[in-house]
């Protein structure tokens, strides 16, 4: 099947519920429980970037959808932000996730969504495109090779959430009497 087939779009208010829907096949996908799903409709609306905008959304996050010929629902999902590279002085994309349905696999979905995301970094003069993936994802990781990525094996990833990221919000507290904002 020929990529030109494919549609991509940014995401708009009323994908939000294809979005959700989305992520939670994500959740079972990736074999964690549709418990971990936090996320919400009005969540969403609150942090991703729409086309055309939302008044209350901060902007945290874009959302790219690919749609087969024949669905008029999406079949995939890129949800990404910008990042930096200090040692290249240059901003570039995070791609937080990627998700094409199992019914629409083998139809270059993915590789689709990930051209247009690197065709953003392009655009922005950015200097790279990156994402993580599950060890255990062995087909993922060998799609992404062939496309030309490489595994970071270098570099583990770190996260701190939940009662350790509000214990660590503590610690700036009181230094010198003030608490800085830094956006």
């Amino acid at each position: 099947m020929s990529t030109s087939k494919i549609t991509v779009r940014s995401a708009t208010t009323s994908d939000v519920g294809s979005i959700l829907s989305l992520i939670h096949e994500l959740a079972k996908y990736e074999r964690e429980p549709a418990s971990t799903v936090e996320a919400t409709e009005e969540s969403l609306l609150n942090t991703l970037r729409f086309t055309p905008p939302h008044p209350t959304s901060q902007n945290l996050a874009s959302c790219l959808l690919a749609f087969a010929p024949s669905s008029p629902e999406p079949v995939g999902v890129a949800l990404y932000f910008t990042n930096y590279s200090t040692w290249r002085g240059r901003g570039g994309i995070y791609l937080e996730d990627l998700f094409v349905k199992e019914s629409a696999r083998g139809q270059r979905i993915g590789k689709r969504l990930l051209g247009e995301l690197a065709r953003e970094v392009e655009l922005m003069n950015g200097g790279r495109l990156e994402w993580s993936v599950l060890k255990w994802n062995e087909p993922s990781i060998q799609f992404y090779k062939l496309l030309g990525a490489v595994v970071m094996d270098e570099w583990h990833t770190m996260r701190v959430d939940g009662k350790a990221l509000i214990e660590l919000s503590k610690v700036g507290e009181g230094i010198e009497g003030k608490s800085t904002t830094l956006m």
